[in-house]
């Protein structure tokens, strides 16, 4: 039997597909984190895995926020599953039971808690040496404690108060428990990156927390001194669960399953160990054979953690009712023609203002009587119904060619004079192509003054006494080609220093002091007095302050203006 967690961080961004991620863990029960996905945001290529069975808890109050998913193989499937840690969202058979004390608690706060989308329950039947036995999987994805917000640091405590009375009450219940996710906290200084830069690094409420929640190897010594001492053991409270990565590796530095990635602190593993497999420590000792991280998995923050266990799964015939296969929008059954209809009352239809919806109506009818004015001419009114006529136009200027827009204009150009049928070829060609107004003058074959005249006439039509002209016409030109060109360099280099002095762009960067490479320049989004300020830091990634390759101190603040 082998589990993962992983947080995801967005269910949406695996662009191979759901499955080849799921197959690629290579486990029996796949525990993702931070699914950013609600009810209605499910599709069923996400909610519908070849080879899989599914449940899923949302966020109830944000869209793309929170949530969770436990993916089980079909040799894995759970014999019970529901949604939450409270009971308050399960409203169907197959429940999972024993939900323990919740007096510490009031109605509205339980409401709260689950209202995250922040924990999926499975329990699964296993075989033991040669005893069937019942384990169940909580997914949790804990709450991180927002510094600018001191009441979640509050919620945050109650959610892992809540969780370990689940848990407890279900071990009381006769189940093993294997709580798996991101619990937003490192527990020694061993699982943080620079536990140094800390203060008061084990007063943290939530490390204080997994203290008091974890088993170590020297309360079963302590365990014994108060079985000695004193018949009244319980009082004294005692952790259940171990953390099964540090289980099999004790020592271990650098193990780490989260990263920043706006500074980049992956590629100097400048992280935290925040993503846990705990099991109470009877299941720990007696059927886990391994475990490990998975820090070469990318595509997240977080990198998935994995652990084997001797026991072998016994799979449910049938999944619990919580499976995603059985969602109305999944479950395949037909439905009614009228849940897609809605009748409209057509006495209470709102009609269109009265200009816009007769000009609607008639363009619909006949798009081109519009505006007799603008989308008419004569040669269609006289053309007879039912057939197309060709739209001739009527101006006593003919239209030009579009690249006579961005050709320059010549001035005093003459026709080839003493050429035969060259008249006849002007005329036959200046209809369609001629690019502006061309009005050939009687008896002089002249043109208007700043007119340009485009013919598409062969060379071996202008002999050779007419070359003489053709060759004054190509000088005079090019100087005409070139004045061009030069106004337009002016205006562009003056509309260039005009944007240049409306639109300041982002300031040069300076090179950090010792690394002498150029810094990335970084906005202030916190809020605060410095809310919006730019700045610079060194551009490489954060990493320890030993680390000749990690981000330098250099800072340095952006003046305004600049």
């Amino acid at each position: 039997m082998k589990l993962v967690t992983w947080n995801i961080n967005g269910i949406r961004t695996f662009k191979s597909g759901i499955k080849k991620a799921l197959d690629s863990l290579d486990a029996d029960i796949i525990c993702v984190q931070e699914t950013k996905v609600t009810r209605d945001l499910l599709d069923e290529r996400t909610a519908i895995v070849d080879g899989y069975n599914s449940y899923f808890s949302y966020s109830r109050g944000r869209s793309g926020y929170s949530g969770v998913a436990t993916y089980c193989r079909d040799n894995a499937t759970p014999s019970a599953a529901e949604e939450g840690l409270t009971g308050l969202l399960t409203n169907h058979e197959g429940a999972v039971g024993c939900y323990g004390d919740h007096r510490d608690f009031s109605s509205e706060e339980l409401q709260l808690l689950d209202n995250e989308g922040r924990a999926v329950i499975t329990q699964h039947k296993i075989m033991c040496q040669d005893t069937e036995q019942t384990v169940t999987v909580i997914n949790v994805y804990c709450p991180r404690a927002d510094p600018d917000k001191p009441e979640r640091k509050q919620f945050k405590l109650q959610f892992y108060k809540l969780l370990q009375c689940r848990a407890e009450a279900l071990l009381k219940g006769g189940s093993h428990v294997i709580i798996l996710g991101d619990v937003n906290t490192s527990h020694q200084q061993i699982d943080h990156c620079d536990p140094s830069d800390m203060e008061d690094f084990a007063e943290n409420p939530g490390r204080k927390w997994l203290n008091s929640f974890l088993y170590s190897s020297a309360q079963e010594e302590e365990e014994e001194e108060h079985l000695k001492e004193s018949e009244t053991t319980n009082c004294v409270q005692m952790g259940k669960f171990i953390d099964i990565f540090r289980y099999f590796h004790p020592t271990r530095t650098n193990a780490f399953t989260c990263w920043s990635t706006l500074t980049g602190a992956r590629q100097t593993n400048y992280g935290t160990r925040i993503d846990y497999i705990f099991a109470d420590h009877r299941l720990a000792q007696e059927q886990f054979s391994g475990a490990d991280i998975m820090p070469e998995v990318e595509g997240s923050d977080h990198c998935p953690v994995w652990a084997h266990l001797k026991c072998s799964l016994l799979p449910c015939s049938k999944p619990p009712p919580l499976c995603t296969r059985y969602l109305p929008e999944f479950a395949g059954k037909q439905q009614k023609l009228s849940r897609f209809l809605v009748k409209v009352d057509q006495k209470s239809k709102e009609a269109l203002p009265g200009s816009q919806e007769e000009e609607e109506k008639r363009e619909n009818m006949n798009p081109f009587c519009g505006d007799s004015k603008k989308r008419s001419s004569a040669s269609e009114s006289t053309a007879p119904k039912g057939k197309k006529s060709k739209t001739t136009n009527t101006s006593s200027k003919p239209r030009g060619n579009l690249l006579s827009f961005f050709k320059p204009k010549l001035t005093d150009v003459k026709p080839c004079e003493n050429t035969p049928g060259l008249d006849q070829f002007i005329s036959s060609h200046s209809k369609p192509k001629a690019s502006a107004t061309s009005e050939l003058r009687s008896g002089t074959g002249g043109t208007t003054e700043h007119t340009e005249l485009v013919v598409d006439a062969p060379t071996q039509l202008c002999t050779s006494s007419a070359a003489g002209e053709t060759g004054s016409a190509v000088k005079a030109k090019q100087p005409a080609s070139r004045l061009t060109e030069g106004q337009s360099d002016v205006k562009k280099g003056a509309s260039s220093v005009f944007w240049k002095s409306v639109l300041h762009g982002p300031p040069p960067a300076p090179c950090c002091k010792v690394h002498r490479e150029p810094c990335v320049l970084r906005t202030v989004k916190k809020d605060g007095p410095n809310m919006g300020k730019q700045f610079f830091v060194c551009g490489r990634p954060q990493g320890h302050a030993s680390n000749p390759e990690a981000r330098c101190n250099f800072f340095m603040w952006v003046e305004k203006g600049k």
